[in-house]
């Protein structure tokens, strides 16, 4: 088991060890497990080139101040989006892609707490309101869906090219709900009509399965999917349904208990982020394309197939790998044919939204 100290001190040789420029996406930036991440990150790196996605505009132009104070040898570029429309995920993925020969590290954690809408993605957990709330994006997809799966795995394909270019660290880390899958409702994969506590891992799962087919492509490219552990968070202060506004007050009441992990959330997903404890599977040339080097009473992560090292790496908030009975779970549903079943719908719904499997 990784100690904070550990993953404090692995952060604290960034610097040293990862070289200077490195290009990250902060998908989801301005949020609470986003943003004190993306701090980090501009915090331990030298000269970073950020860019990081939210729908505030405020917000961007804020956070953007509060990097250059953290690193004034940074270039921070906020692009405001609605990542839930894939029309949008492709139209940055374009702007990135005219900019950029590369990209190290895609980061992202978008939420789910908006005005009017049937569930709430919170800390992979999912809360519901009656069911004609339920809200589809302008593209026709359930909104829960889009963000929590389908729109990450847009990300993932459209700039896979620009990270297997990355001549350093080469990483992707998805923050939902590692550790947590379970079974898969494959007659109904947005959930849309699946029981409210079969959610988390219902799209913990595919989130996964699709990490581990987009793998195969990739061995040169890490992919990590976490859990963010119990995070103190601005709870859907534009909200004024019922069901937020009693969420609030209880996590008024016991979030001295449960907001164990805000302080150290960005540390710890750093860590995930760019340490060697979640290398590829296949063995790079260079050894900062792995990550920071390990701790002496460090090791290689079990990955999401049980096997060390894998690529593919389901974690919980501190790089626990997921237990044996969760990695069973999932072994089951691959040997029901599950990861290529679930790329073949991932690519279908791509298909009939865009008319493309990914960017060109």
């Amino acid at each position: 088991m990784v100690s904070l100290d550990q993953a404090r001190s692995s952060n604290a040789r960034i610097a040293s060890e990862l070289p200077s420029g490195l290009v990250a996406v902060f998908v989801g930036g301005t949020g609470a497990v986003g943003g004190t991440t993306l701090r980090q990150f501009v915090k331990h790196a030298i000269r970073p080139r950020v860019y990081f996605l939210g729908r505030s505009q405020e917000s961007g132009n804020r956070i953007t101040a509060e990097l250059k104070e953290l690193n004034a040898d940074g270039d921070y570029c906020f692009i405001s989006a609605d990542v839930s429309l894939f029309s949008v995920v492709d139209d940055v993925c374009r702007e990135i892609k005219t900019r950029e020969k590369h990209v190290n590290l895609l980061f992202m954690t978008t939420g789910t707490v908006r005005r009017g809408e049937g569930k709430y993605l919170l800390l992979g957990l999912y809360l519901q309101t009656p069911a004609n709330m339920r809200a589809a994006t302008r593209e026709g997809l359930d909104y829960h869906a889009s963000v929590t799966y389908y729109s990450r795995i847009r990300f993932i394909v459209n700039l896979l090219p620009l990270l297997q270019r990355a001549p350093s660290l080469r990483r992707v880390v998805t923050v939902l709900a590692g550790t947590k899958e379970g079974q898969i409702s494959f007659q109904d994969l947005s959930g849309q009509a699946a029981p409210l506590m079969q959610l988390r891992g219902h799209f913990a799962s595919m989130m996964t399965l699709a990490l581990e087919s987009i793998a195969l492509e990739a061995p040169d490219v890490s992919f990590v999917h976490s859990f963010p552990g119990s995070v103190k968070i601005d709870l859907g202060k534009d909200v004024k349904t019922a069901p937020i506004v009693i969420l609030r007050l209880v996590f008024k009441v016991i979030g001295p208990l449960v907001n164990l992990h805000y302080a150290e959330a960005g540390e710890w997903q750093l860590f995930l982020s760019t340490s060697r404890c979640f290398a590829p599977k296949l063995e790079p040339e260079e050894a900062a394309a792995a990550g920071v080097s390990l701790h002496p009473k460090s090791r290689v992560s079990i990955g999401s197939n049980g096997m060390e090292g894998s690529g593919v790496y389901s974690v919980n908030y501190d790089g626990e790998a997921a237990p044996e009975k969760i990695r069973d779970a999932v072994m089951k549903l691959r040997a029901e044919d599950a990861v290529r079943k679930l790329w073949l719908h991932t690519e279908e719904t791509f298909t009939r939204v865009t008319g493309t499997t990914f960017v060109v």
